[in-house]
């Protein structure tokens, strides 16, 4: 099969000898939790501009779209479908097909469904599975691995991505390269993947030479893969199909089988399938690859001055070398320091040295056993109407800064424990209470009481910035009784 340019791939779908169209699978479930405090549960790594001014999710978008045209099928959970369905439109992908998950069970189920999803109209669709949140700093050399990888999957192999490994590294699992396959260029058997390794073993494995990180980008037919599920893993494809088989459409998404997709075992591909079947293959490739897992990961591949550091944001770095600081809002000054990170958001700061950066998810897990909200959420908040903040809060009252989109609306909505005081800074509000619609204009407000049945809804062009006072004896965001809901929110 001859090489193609990427230009010329962006004419035309990769050649397949089937003649189907490779169609880009991104799973974006994670949450990132070792790069804390940005990235969060609520607002996770594969939402976040770490290395462009798009996201990570994006930019994995927009490279699978450059070397097919196929639509891209997303598997993600609920709480971020209205975050993606933006972010993608954002980078101009219109046509995304989007599969929610009720609950995380791992990438196998996700996986699965997606090859559900893609076998009803051509069950012989070769799937180029990818993560949502990883880097590729070096999207020219993807063209021939993917080649060699089609070539692979056509013949009924699945078959992964080797990445060639520039370190000792114990934070990725490894796999161990066996002999060339016959008349595919480039691919070939897998004889073991191995664990996540210590410093030791990572050393070895580096020396031997015949030892690749696994990146998790699979390349596979559809109906291979449900083949290999239900030899491997029957159980996990029984309750797939199920999932998928109650699954609903919501708007312009597909939301998979609730009570079903709960049922299902919590598994990953790796262990479900690529440690069990012999039909495993791998392509080795130099992609510079990272899964952007750690702050330290992230200094390693992000651009550096001359004494080695990267500063993002409103940040002053005096004498300090190797350093990674980043700043969302407030001025971050450093000095006399070698190796550490500092990330300041509007309501945390996190320091650590970069070789204690695998750390921060104890952070977190001390944040979860403490209830404290910061653990997975932001006080900025998104909605699929646009977001709000909280700017004060106190016992019995709070005071949020509010922003709704052109053309959206707040749910139909009342308060047991609550009442609001809306005053417009920016744009106009259409605001229903009780019986009335009132247009309520920049510098003007509107009172709302407790138990009154109110919307919010921008008619205007511009976005529509309000400052809303609640005050009351309870402001917690579940003391809302939705009437009605354009985004069909329980």
């Amino acid at each position: 099969m001859a090489i193609l340019t990427e230009q010329h791939l962006a004419e035309q779908d990769l050649p397949t000898k089937s003649g189907s169209m490779i169609v880009p699978v991104i799973l974006s479930g994670g949450s990132g939790t070792r790069l804390w405090p940005m990235s969060r549960a609520s607002f996770p790594k594969q939402l976040w501009p770490l290395l462009s001014e798009k996201s990570l999710l994006q930019e994995t978008a927009l490279r699978a779209r450059k070397l097919t045209p196929a639509a891209p099928v997303i598997v993600c959970n609920e709480e971020h479908r209205f975050l993606i369905a933006e972010q993608l439109r954002e980078a101009g992908i219109e046509s995304s097909r989007i599969l929610l998950e009720p609950v995380g069970r791992n990438s196998a189920p996700a996986i699965a469904a997606a090859a559900l999803l893609v076998a009803e109209t051509d069950p012989d669709a070769v799937l180029w599975l990818m993560a949502a949140d990883a880097a590729m700093l070096k999207p020219d050399a993807l063209v021939a691995a993917l080649q060699s990888a089609v070539a692979g999957a056509e013949q009924g192999k699945v078959v992964t991505f080797g990445m060639k490994p520039t370190r000792p590294e114990t934070g990725y699992g490894y796999i161990e390269v066996g002999s060339a396959l016959p008349d595919v260029e480039g691919v070939f058997s897998v004889r073991a993947f191995r664990e996540k390794p210590d410093a030791k073993q990572a050393e070895e494995f580096l020396k031997a030479g015949d030892y690749l990180w696994n990146s998790g980008m699979f390349v596979f037919r559809a109906d291979v893969l449900i083949r290999e599920m239900e030899e491997h893993a029957p159980d996990v494809m029984a309750g797939v199909r199920a999932a998928y088989a109650a699954r609903r459409g919501d708007l312009f998404f597909q939301r998979l089988g609730g009570e079903e997709f709960r049922r299902i075992p919590d598994i990953s591909i790796d262990y479900a399938i690529a440690e069990r079947s012999s039909n495993i293959a791998v392509v080795p490739a130099d992609l510079g690859w990272s899964d952007v897992g750690s702050w330290d990961a992230l200094w390693d591949i992000s651009p550096k001055d001359a004494d080695g550091n990267v500063g993002i944001g409103d940040v002053l770095i005096e004498d300090a070398k190797n350093c990674y600081v980043r700043s969302d809002k407030y001025l971050t000054a450093v000095a006399g320091v070698e190796g550490v990170v500092v990330v300041a958001t509007d309501d945390a700061v996190l320091v650590t040295h970069r070789d204690r950066a695998q750390d921060v998810k104890k952070i977190v897990d001390r944040l979860k056993k403490e209830k404290r909200p910061e653990a997975a959420t932001h006080n900025r908040c998104y909605r699929p109407w646009g977001f709000y903040e909280s700017l004060i809060q106190n016992d019995r009252f709070q005071v949020k800064r509010i922003v709704v989109q052109p053309g959206e609306k707040l749910s139909l909505q009342k308060h047991f424990h609550r009442a609001e005081h809306w005053v417009v800074v920016g744009g106009v509000a259409l605001v229903t209470r009780d019986d009335d619609k009132v247009l309520v204009r920049e510098n003007e407000s509107i009172y709302l009481p407790l138990g009154c049945i109110h919307r919010m809804e921008n008619p205007g062009k511009i976005p529509l910035t309000l400052i809303e006072v609640q005050t009351g004896s309870y402001l917690g965001e579940d003391d809302i009784v939705r009437i009605e809901d354009t985004y069909n929110r329980a």
